[in-house]
């Protein structure tokens, strides 16, 4: 019995003696994993707030853009290919928001195209019809007709949402730089004037139309009112007193047979 005991209470110091050191171990581990974690994760107070900031508007970056306008057509510019002359495209841009919106223009070649406008608010649910000129240049004699793939030539539209409506000035996208959203990059594809295609009817229908919308802004506001002349006497007013008092003579001549 004497033997069993201490090969008894042999075995239960072995046990204790590897439950203290597990859970030593188990211990240290849980203060490790614990100032560990303070470490990678300091206190919101300590936090720098331009990181912050740069964390937030990085997070709006990768958001998707909500498109302000809608374009028609809503990735190209199209152009009659026609070298040595200045064509023209057109774009119809329509504000599908429910606030005023100003868009502008932009292209990578300046000194070649020119949009007009270049830019407009439009109220909601307005649109309009803008006009691109380009000049087409000659190709060199050794060299073939353009190829579209390479021509470099893009467009930028870009939007602002704005309080209300205003005069149009480009400087409203430069003091608010980081409200412009980029509505879309339009590439420019030629067309054949010689080839009638689908593309070529419905340009020529909307440089019509904005041929029309411009004749109709430079002709000056038809007057509803009378004109006043004079010292404010009235044309129409006047006209009718002389109606009513040559009638009135009348009348008394008739009387007086």
């Amino acid at each position: 019995m004497m033997a069993i005991d201490d090969q008894k209470s042999t075995s239960d110091g072995k046990v204790w003696g590897f439950l203290k050191q597990t859970f030593r171990h188990s211990a240290s581990g849980a203060t490790t994993s614990s100032r560990t974690s303070h470490q990678t994760h300091p206190p919101v107070e300590g936090t720098n707030p331009h990181t912050s900031a740069s964390v937030s508007s990085v997070a709006r970056s990768l958001l998707p853009t909500r498109r302000r306008l809608k374009l028609d057509p809503s990735n190209k510019l199209f152009f009659p290919y026609e070298p040595g002359k200045q064509v023209r495209s057109a774009i119809g841009i329509k504000n599908t928001s429910k606030s005023y919106v100003a868009f502008k223009f932009q292209t990578t070649a300046p000194k070649s195209c020119f949009m007009r406008p270049p830019g407009a608010i439009l109220a909601p649910g307005e649109s309009i019809i803008a006009t691109v000129f380009k000049f087409v240049e000659v190709p060199e004699s050794n060299e073939k007709p353009v190829d579209q793939k390479n021509n470099r030539v893009k467009f930028k539209i870009m939007s602002l949402k704005v309080k209300g409506p205003m005069d149009y000035v480009p400087e409203l996208f430069d003091e608010q730089k980081d409200q412009v959203s980029i509505e879309q990059i339009l590439r420019v594809v030629f067309l054949d004037p010689e080839r009638p295609n689908a593309a070529l009817d419905k340009l020529k229908r909307q440089l019509a139309e904005a041929d029309a919308a411009l004749e109709a802004r430079k002709k000056p506001p038809e007057e509803s009112g009378p004109k006043i002349i004079g010292e404010g006497l009235v044309i129409d007013e006047w006209k009718e007193r002389r109606e009513r008092y040559l009638a009135k003579q009348q009348v008394e001549e008739v009387d007086s047979v």
